[in-house]
């Protein structure tokens, strides 16, 4: 779905392969607490921040949670969006709303027709999912 994709930059034409990297839970003064998701774009770090009051509101408004996958589908699905609308290319933290956040989530859960229908994160093998590789990565002895 949206840990790996292409996308038409709205003003220069350009294709962007965006390509998801890492999920943090970050605490920073630089912003509100948030779960930070990277993704490279054309081989730049690009990070979307989600503040993590998100998952509260989530689970109290539906029962459930935010999983890490779909906080990551979300995540893709909103770069995408920005990057068709026209964003600014050259910043490399976007922060979305608790709204953004709870929209872009049922929208991934929608398309999937359920949580376990997202893809795992990483993704080592396109045919593998990493719970398959039993606690080491390819190359590893």
């Amino acid at each position: 779905m949206y840990e790996d994709f292409v996308v038409v930059d709205k003003w220069t034409g350009e294709q962007l392969h965006c390509v998801w990297k890492a999920t943090m839970v970050a605490i920073a003064t630089r912003h509100a607490d948030a779960t930070d998701i990277r993704f490279d774009v054309n081989g730049r770090p690009m990070w979307i921040a989600m503040p993590n009051v998100a998952w509260v509101q989530m689970k109290r408004a539906t029962g459930y949670v935010i999983t890490d996958y779909a906080a990551a589908q979300a995540a893709g699905r909103y770069l995408k969006t920005i990057v068709e609308n026209g964003y600014d290319n050259g910043r490399e933290m976007y922060t979305m709303t608790v709204e953004e956040v709870l929209t872009n989530v049922k929208a991934v859960v929608d398309q999937a027709g359920s949580t376990l229908n997202l893809p795992s994160l990483p993704v080592i093998n396109n045919d593998v999912k990493p719970e398959e590789y039993a606690g080491h990565l390819p190359g590893e002895g």
